[in-house]
């Protein structure tokens, strides 16, 4: 290979780099990079808190969406709801529960 051959090369390989830069740019501008919705990615709205697996097969996923928290389990036989209560977690339940006065019980009657 001569001097000639090489220059063609290099120029070449320049030339397929700059195309792919140049694609890539364009896709960002349009918008179909990155998975996001322009202008709201600010305002996240929904967001993974947490995923467990629970077996090879299944995985428990804990999904905020606003002010709302869902546990899904997700396995191959299909997806399921498991629970979904407002966000803060175990400690805003506690709270909830612990401003809400006891039943008591009646006397005489053992609690179970």
């Amino acid at each position: 290979m001569d001097l000639d051959q090489y220059i063609r090369f290099l120029m070449a390989l320049v030339f397929v780099v700059a195309l792919i830069m140049v694609v890539a740019w364009v896709m960002r501008r349009v918008g179909m990079a990155g998975g996001t919705v322009r202008g709201r990615a600010r305002q996240r709205r929904l967001s993974v808190v947490e995923a467990l697996p629970v077996d090879a097969k299944r995985r428990l996923i804990l999904v905020r969406r606003d002010d709302r928290e869902h546990l899904i389990l997700l396995s191959a036989n299909g997806d399921l709801l498991v629970d979904s209560a407002p966000a803060g977690g175990f400690d805003t339940a506690l709270a909830g529960t612990a401003d809400t006065p006891a039943a008591s019980t009646p006397a005489g009657s053992q609690p179970r």
